[in-house]
């Protein structure tokens, strides 16, 4: 089938403008698509992964970074602040596995952002992981546009 919100129109304002927020708080582009982007490989959204890197592209993101997102604790192409997101990320998208984010993650990422930019960041996330839904549900296929 098609994308839901392209079967239902009215849903799609609502998303973008969810989208929109997220990005006024105050968190690097960059660090945006790059949880974006590792979110949608733990899902297996190749809607997503296909389209994050895209946009990471287009938005200055080198390949090499790209790369390494799959393998980002092992890479050196990340800040600390970069790499907190990017646990909160993969806690938020893994939550049948704990059921919670833990402490010691959560401390990571409040270390680096403020109350503000965490709520972008846990905003963007839970957006990347209903955007995976969708698509994967769906099977939506990477490269398609809606």
């Amino acid at each position: 089938m098609a994308n839901p919100a392209v079967v239902i129109p009215e849903a799609m304002p609502a998303i973008l403008s969810v989208a929109k927020a997220a990005r006024k708080g105050g968190v690097p582009e960059s660090t945006l698509e790059l949880v974006h982007l590792r979110a949608s490989q733990v899902n297996g959204c190749s809607y997503c992964v296909v389209g994050g890197v895209a946009s990471a592209r287009k938005n200055g993101e080198t390949d090499e970074r790209l790369h390494a997102v799959a393998a980002w604790r092992e890479a050196p192409y990340f800040t600390d602040a970069e790499r907190a997101a990017l646990e909160l990320a993969e806690h938020m998208t893994r939550l049948a596995d704990r059921a919670v984010v833990p402490d010691e993650v959560w401390d990571a990422a409040a270390a680096h952002f403020d109350e503000k930019q965490l709520a972008s960041l846990v905003l963007w996330i839970s957006l990347t992981n209903f955007f995976n839904r969708l698509n994967a549900t769906t099977r939506q296929p990477a490269g398609a546009t809606w």
